[in-house]
């Protein structure tokens, strides 16, 4: 299967959060990605709980959960919270290792394809990243080229 046919890397990029420092995906975006349920999901994950270290998965805090839950609404007029306000389960959120780690205790052809997918746009983003810091570089190197010609200048255009 083709990524692009699959899950357009612009759907994947949308589940993309950055929760303390680290680019994630929630335990219920990965699922939906997945095609699975959360429950299918976080059962698969809490079977293999040695393949999901801290830096592979965590899960959010109170607060965490409530500020996504802040913005998921933000986002979209139709995400309701049942029940009340409160969660039932905080989400777990996926680093890219753990994302890495879920396609093999899923075991399907779609949670690999899926994976591969996501990987790549990871990997995109990393590169669109990279070319900002560098082009970032190159315009603080111009600028500074710059202004030492334009005081080089000054200083020349004084003398005159």
């Amino acid at each position: 299967m083709k990524n692009s046919s699959l899950i357009p890397a612009e759907i994947i990029e949308q589940h993309i959060l950055l929760v303390r420092e680290q680019k994630v995906i929630l335990d219920r975006d990965l699922a939906e990605l997945y095609g699975v349920s959360t429950k299918i999901l976080n059962q698969a994950v809490k079977r293999n709980k040695d393949r999901f270290p801290v830096d592979f998965m965590f899960q959010l805090t109170e607060n965490e959960s409530r500020i996504w839950i802040e913005f998921k609404n933000s986002r979209s007029q139709f995400v309701t919270l049942k029940r009340g306000k409160n969660m039932k389960y905080r989400p777990h959120a996926f680093t890219e290792h753990g994302i890495l780690m879920t396609s093999s205790v899923l075991k399907s052809k779609r949670a690999v394809a899926v994976n591969i997918a996501i990987m790549r746009t990871f990997v995109r983003l990393r590169q669109m990243l990279s070319s900002n810091k560098d082009l970032d570089r190159k315009l603080q190197e111009l600028e500074k080229n710059m202004m030492s010609n334009s005081t080089l200048f000054l200083r020349r255009s004084v003398k005159f």
